[in-house]
């Protein structure tokens, strides 16, 4: 990365400051869109910020953009990769349909295509993780997912790397269910298919300022989403979006073949009940950021199981994925899910543009 660069990442953070001493309020706006509907973010240790959105309408443009100081966007790593042609020959080299952008601590920019553009099955030869060296943003590795790892109506969620053991974990939230990559050698592994940990609770209903979220009047049934690793990489946390229980499960019988499918789904703790969750963030200490989709904000759990209040503010219209940046300050995205057309009759409600916010624990 260029000299401008470290500069132009620099004042992001220092403008973010300024804001900060200028105002009490807890959450600040740093990227808004009025046009693209926004779920994953990242941040780069050099305080570079990196958005996607995933091809859920016709209203589309990018999958995954770099934000500069001044709120503008550039598709990253180019336009090429960005333009897809809708040709199934070409999905396994450009973004499909982005959910999530997660950095992993050598500093590489991963980005997680599902390939099921609009909700819908997945486009054969598509879902796949892209790898982006910010030294030269340049694409340096894909890694393609066989229908061994990805079902006709998966819907590869968000991801965890475990440097130290070259290991990633990656929620379904489709059909439900695990997926393990040795990134090494590239291979993946579903596991705990049909386990109640990663199935949607059939009497967990999603309300979001007083109204219930309702497509074709039922609530959404979304699988396997929230995902989280422990400081030391022992544990994997995770829940279903439509779900009041967290779970973990130690990494190690996850990483190991030899491990059968029913003492995988036997180790499954059952560690709280919480609320509907969208996103996972833990931090150096431990500590578990909740996105509490039923009240506009986000709550944290600390080691020793307590609960408490960080953010609460109507802005946060279905609080999405979390991103922590190099001085500590955590960064969310408000996806408005709640408000699409899916949920409102075939129309959108939403009133505030797409945003990503920071606040400090």
């Amino acid at each position: 990365m260029g000299n401008g660069t470290c500069k132009l990442a620099f004042f992001i953070l220092i403008s973010i400051n300024l804001c900060w001493s200028q105002s009490q309020h807890p959450l600040k706006e740093v990227y808004h869109n009025d046009d693209f509907q926004l779920t994953g973010i990242t941040m780069s240790k050099s305080g570079r910020l990196f958005v996607n959105f995933p091809r859920w309408s016709d209203r589309y443009l990018n999958a995954v953009v770099e934000v500069s100081s001044d709120g503008s966007a550039k598709p990253f790593p180019d336009e090429k990769w960005n333009r897809w042609d809708r040709k199934v020959e070409t999905a396994g080299k450009q973004f499909v349909c982005v959910q999530s952008v997660v950095m992993d601590e050598a500093g590489v920019l991963w980005v997680l295509d599902p390939a099921a553009p609009l909700m819908g099955p997945v486009i054969p030869g598509g879902p796949k993780l892209v790898g982006i060296d910010l030294q030269n943003d340049q694409v340096t590795r894909v890694i393609p997912f066989g229908p061994d790892a990805v079902k006709p109506n998966s819907y590869l969620n968000d991801i965890r790397f475990d440097n130290k053991n070259h290991t990633a974990y990656i929620t379904d939230s489709g059909v439900g269910g695990i997926v393990v990559l040795d990134m090494k050698s590239g291979k993946a592994r579903r596991l705990l298919d049909g386990d109640p940990s990663v199935q949607a609770d059939l009497n967990v209903q999603i309300i979001v300022d007083g109204k219930s979220v309702l497509a074709a009047g039922k609530p959404p049934q979304i699988n396997a989403d929230s995902v989280a690793l422990s400081p030391d990489g022992q544990y994997l946390y995770y829940k279903p979006l439509t779900g009041n229980t967290l779970y973990r499960i130690k990494t190690e019988l996850l990483r190991d073949p030899a491990v059968s499918p029913s003492t995988i789904s036997g180790s499954v703790e059952k560690l709280a009940q919480v609320f509907p969750t969208d996103g996972f963030w833990m931090d150096s200490k431990g500590n578990l950021y909740l996105s509490d989709i039923n009240h506009d904000g986000v709550r944290r759990r600390s080691p020793d199981g307590k609960v408490d209040e960080v953010v609460s503010d109507q802005r946060l219209q279905w609080p999405d994925t979390f991103t922590e940046g190099p001085d500590g300050t955590i960064y969310i995205t408000a996806s408005h899910i709640n408000e699409s057309p899916t949920f409102n009759e075939g129309q959108s409600t939403r009133k505030q543009p797409y945003a990503v916010f920071a606040f400090k624990p």
